[in-house]
């Protein structure tokens, strides 16, 4: 039986009993511990070092155990806490290793959770190949993260919380203690006199975290004593629905995949709750952030249903020049996915960059890549009609070109069409501008206005060079 409905209280024989329900194999893997040196997991790494068997009890089978403590470098204390943590790994025998991570925050991202992300990419990078990730958190850590995901409005896969256990990196993170108070861990941790740290930051209510469970948990608990536990069990039962979900996603992701891309038409055939559903797991499989629900719904209703010659765009995660975020696009029958930098307000001056070309023929661009202009025997721009002051601009639609001499201007997006451009390039396409005027939509097509005659003297070839990383 899980040791959810147990009776015994916390320590190694309690904590040896919950590892192997959770962790077929155990003692036989390698564990790491996410020290913090706070009470929790310094309760959770003092019980596992218990657990090793001392020398007289020879023929018992030793935990392979670790541990990593994270210095984000945040507090005045920070250094200090690194120092205790080593202390107390030496104190119980235990390999440590301290990490000091650079926390960058992202616009609109709180400082907890910018030091989170740091915090987990730390662990992922240092996890070995089958190793189990331990963090100490807590039954009341549950309570507080169902009701903040609660008051931010998320669905079932926020309710369901944290899981006991999770794919992370080459290995696995698990939560062993999601049963046991904070209580139950601090008795635990004065029996054995091991002392611990007390983070100053847990104090200040201006963190949600802090603010819930500095004020409002007491009320709550004085009125529901068992509030705690219940929410754990709802959390479980989110879990369970969102495991049926993701079954119905995976059954529905496999009619519509076609490659990387999603069949628009099976994606039609499906209500738009299961629509939401299996987008949601293909943003998620590709390995990008979710959008917000406003932009899920687009993508799942007008993108979806929009003509299918019109080729819209559903993009997140890159405003404000935020760094680079993605794009979904749809190109007749089928809806892909890439990544997008930043995105340029066509209505602020960022929309455009000047480019003196003969001052440097090298233009860099924003978001990567670049714009270049260079020399060649055979190229198709006559450099002598080529003013020296160009601006590179994006498309904003109703941009034409005379690519034929004679012709007529042509639209670039019909252009753009009958060549196939995939729309992810489209999307990233600088266009050349001369007084205003289109004369080049990157190395694609020039304007005959400044295409070179049989004998110009001096001539030059664009090249585009694509971002790092760009889809083909």
């Amino acid at each position: 039986m899980a040791p959810s409905s147990r009776r015994d209280p916390f320590g190694p024989d309690w904590l040896r009993e919950r590892l192997t329900h959770l962790l077929p194999g155990f003692p036989d893997i390698s564990i790491c511990v996410a020290l913090s040196g706070g009470i929790d997991s310094t309760a959770l790494l003092g019980a596992l070092a218990e657990e090793r068997p001392e020398g007289g009890r020879g023929g018992a089978r030793e935990v392979r155990l670790r541990a990593i403590h994270v210095n984000h470098g945040l507090h005045p204390n920070a250094k200090r806490w690194s120092a205790h943590c080593r202390k107390l790994a030496r104190q119980l025998g235990i390999p440590l290793r301290v990490i000091a991570v650079r926390v960058a925050r992202e616009r609109g991202a709180s400082l907890e959770e910018a030091a989170r992300l740091a915090r987990y990419r730390c662990f992922t990078e240092q996890l070995r190949e089958g190793e189990a990730l331990l963090t100490a958190h807590t039954q009341d850590d549950q309570l507080e993260t169902v009701l903040l995901q609660l008051f931010r409005g998320c669905g079932v896969a926020g309710l369901a919380a944290m899981p006991n256990i999770a794919p992370l990196g080459p290995g696995r993170l698990v939560r062993p203690l999601l049963t046991c108070s904070r209580a139950e861990l601090e008795a635990w941790v004065r029996s054995r006199g091991l002392a611990w740290i007390e983070d100053d930051t847990n104090l200040d209510e201006r963190f949600d975290r802090n603010y819930l469970r500095r004020r409002v948990l007491p009320a709550v608990r004085e009125r529901w004593p068992g509030v705690a536990a219940a929410v754990s069990r709802s959390a479980r039962h989110a879990a369970e629905a969102q495991g049926l979900l993701t079954a119905l996603a995976r059954a529905d992701l496999e009619r519509a995949s076609d490659g990387a891309a999603l069949s628009v038409k099976v994606l039609k055939s499906l209500p738009a709750d299961r629509r939401r559903n299996v987008l949601r797991l293909w943003i998620v499989s590709s390995g990008r952030a979710l959008p917000d629900a406003r932009r899920l719904a687009e993508i799942a209703g007008p993108l979806i249903d929009a003509r299918p010659d019109a080729h819209p765009q559903v993009h997140w995660g890159a405003e404000a020049g935020a760094g680079r975020g993605t794009v979904v696009m749809r190109h007749a029958a089928l809806l892909s996915i890439a990544d997008r930098g930043p995105v340029l307000n066509p209505s602020t001056p960022d929309a455009q960059v000047a480019w003196d070309w003969r001052e440097s023929p090298r233009c860099a661009l924003p978001g990567g890549g670049a714009l270049e202009l260079v020399p060649a025997r055979h190229g198709p721009i006559d450099l002598d009609a080529l003013p020296a002051q160009l601006s590179i601009a994006w498309r904003r639609g109703g941009e034409r070109l005379r690519v034929r001499h004679g012709g007529p201007h042509r639209a670039l997006k019909s252009l753009l069409q009958e060549a196939h451009v995939p729309l992810a390039e489209r999307a990233r396409l600088p266009l050349v501008l001369a007084r205003g005027a289109l004369i080049a939509a990157a190395d694609l097509w020039i304007d005959e206005s400044i295409r070179a005659p049989p004998r110009a003297r001096h001539r030059g070839r664009l090249l585009w060079r694509k971002p790092t990383g760009s889809p083909p």
